[in-house]
């Protein structure tokens, strides 16, 4: 018997980040995601997010599901929009919850019937889970979203050993976060200057919090902020 972990977004960012960190712990890692995640010894299945899975990925997962010890689920998969108030789209709307909170709930109404006791369910929310920015609508709206998304389960699970937990993320280094703000280095460092550490988060350091609130059941139904101090002004 064995642990397994199914990390979604794994092929990069916070989720290529998580699902090296688990490998190490002992873990074994499949990746959900549209690219393959290059990690050696990852099994990557293709999925879009936005759309119900495959029916050979779905017997795949429940395939790999069976006679474990342990398994975590990571919601790590997330699409952001720069949108805004007044230009906010149907179509970035729907696919901002559809990465960000469909797909998390029916892969969780998927898996929670085959997890054993020990498991967890983390999910991957965002400081805009509880406030917003500007021109970032659709990926706020889905992330303050995401936080009930993992509450709920909390409480449909009591007493079956399995917990939940999001971690909310300040700004991190990551791709995602890059391109939003078209790569340049000015943004990016006045991005930095409003953490009390004056840097960026690294993903590692993201997925260490992750691989945490999944050896520990104690945080359950908790959102933990890991900001490195945000500077409130």
């Amino acid at each position: 018997m064995s642990k397994l972990a199914i990390v979604t977004g794994a092929s990069t960012g916070i989720g290529h980040a998580t699902a090296h960190t688990l490998l190490r712990d002992g873990f074994d890692v499949i990746s959900l995601a549209r690219r393959r995640c290059d990690v050696p010894g990852v099994v990557s299945l293709q999925a879009d997010l936005t759309e119900p899975l495959a029916a050979d990925v779905r017997t795949t997962l429940l395939d790999t599901c069976k006679d474990r010890q342990q398994i975590a689920i990571v919601h790590s998969a997330g699409w952001l929009a720069g949108d805004s108030a007044q230009s906010i789209s149907l179509e970035a709307l729907d696919r901002a919850f559809a990465v960000n909170v469909t797909a998390p709930a029916m892969l969780n109404a998927l898996l929670i019937p085959h997890l054993p006791v020990s498991s967890s369910i983390v999910f991957v929310s965002s400081t805009l889970g509880t406030k917003a920015v500007p021109g970032a609508l659709s990926y706020a709206v889905s992330k303050h979203a995401v936080d009930g998304l993992m509450q709920a389960p909390c409480q449909d699970l009591a007493g079956s050993g399995v917990h939940t937990a999001c971690v909310a993320p300040g700004f991190t280094n990551t791709q995602m976060l890059r391109d939003h703000v078209g790569n340049d280095p000015q943004i990016l460092a006045g991005i930095a200057s409003g953490v009390t550490f004056n840097r960026l988060i690294e993903p590692a350091e993201i997925a260490a919090t992750i691989a945490f609130c999944i050896d520990n059941p104690v945080i359950n139904g908790a959102i933990i902020h890991a900001n490195l101090g945000q500077i409130e002004r």
